[in-house]
């Protein structure tokens, strides 16, 4: 599972406390799972699985349509506690979090 980096590898390049998000909804770790699905860990110890193989065949995918592409969909990574893709493509953490916490899985 790909973690979030830490400031701390280059510690003569930090000019500011590495301010640390103590939200319990931030995503600390996520993994891209077969499927157009990811595995993600949050802040407070909840994890799940995010089901997206709906919406990126969608025709209502909107910006989303360009995650079909398996490639460009493994490249899912962690920005400031949500997981990102290039193009500025990201999920909202805290709706991601409530569905998990209720039902185990989020599906898009």
């Amino acid at each position: 599972m790909h973690r979030e980096s830490n400031a701390n590898a280059n510690p003569s390049a930090v000019l500011v406390p590495e301010i640390v998000p103590s939200s319990p909804w931030r995503v600390t770790g996520v993994e891209v799972l077969p499927g157009f699905r990811l595995q993600v860990a949050f802040a407070d110890g909840l994890t799940g699985v995010v089901d997206m193989s709906g919406l990126v065949h969608s025709p209502k995918a909107g910006v989303f349509a360009a995650l079909a592409d398996p490639s460009r969909f493994a490249q899912a990574a962690l920005h400031y506690g949500a997981v990102t893709w290039p193009g500025d493509l990201d999920l909202a953490p805290d709706a991601m979090h409530t569905a998990i916490q209720e039902r185990g899985e989020w599906t898009l």
